[in-house]
This record gives structure tokens, sequence and C-alpha cells, in this order.
């Protein structure tokens, strides 16, 4: 008798609180078509469109000068652990193994990021100044956004 008694009080209290929770929906739907309206009128608020080559160009530059830091922090890291090596011949033949690859990575990612310069210079139609700002003038886009 007790167990039903006690299932009832938690039942009755669930329906209770779900009543109390539940808060009715006042929006009609003239005020959202009044809203999808202003939104439409002001635009997303993104810009002018980018070209897409630009776009390209600027996230493999920033992964590369991304990798360029990783390729610093070990060179400072190798040059700690020779520091630290106090005459052990084992860390320091690890610390010039590490500045060795370090430098060799360092040189690739250098040259992998004067190419792409260059091919994004190329392809905004030899203007520096559209790689800064990541417009392309309206002659040399591959689609009218308009």
């Amino acid at each position: 008798m007790q167990k039903n008694i006690n299932k009832f009080i938690i039942a009755a209290a669930l329906v209770i609180g779900l009543f109390i929770a539940v808060q009715p929906v006042l929006a009609s739907v003239a005020e959202i078509e009044n809203q999808l309206h202003a939104a439409a009128e002001e635009g997303a608020g993104y810009g002018k469109p980018q070209d897409p080559r630009t776009t390209a160009a600027t996230i493999i530059r920033a992964g590369l000068q991304l990798i360029g830091i990783v390729f610093i922090i070990l060179i400072i890291y190798a040059g700690a652990t020779w520091m630290m090596a106090g005459g052990n011949e084992d860390s320091i033949e690890k610390a010039k193994k590490i500045i060795k690859a370090a430098i060799i990575g360092l040189i690739i990612v250098v040259s992998a990021y004067s190419i792409t310069y260059f091919a994004a210079y190329l392809a905004a139609g030899g203007r520096a100044d559209a790689l800064r700002t990541g417009t392309l003038p309206e002659s040399t886009l591959p689609f009218n956004p308009n």
C-alpha cells in the first residue's frame, strides 16, 4: 500500500512539474514573418563575397605559419636539451638530430610558403593587394557573385 502511495505522489509531482515548466508560445505567424522580412532586408552581415582562390591561399598560409611555429619550438626545445645535457653524449646527439630535422623542416615550410604565396599572387592576377584584402577585382572573378 505504501509503494502505491509513493508512486502516486511521484507521478503527481511529475505531472504538476510539467505544467509549471511548460510555457505557452505566444508568437504569431505574422510576427515571425515580420522578423524574417526585417532580417532579409538587413542581410547576413558578412560583407562582400570573397574569391575562393584567395580564401584557399589564406588557409594554406595560416597552416604553414602554424607549422613554422612548431619548428621554431622544436629548435628551442633541442637547444634547451643540449644546454641541460651536462656532458651526456646521448642527450647531445639527440639534440643535434632534433635541430637538424627542425632546420630541414623549416626550409621545407618556408619553401612551401613562398610557392603558395607566388601561386596565390598569380591566381589573383598579379595583384598583391588582393592577397592582403581578400577581395579581387570583378574582372578576375570566376563567377559573378551578384
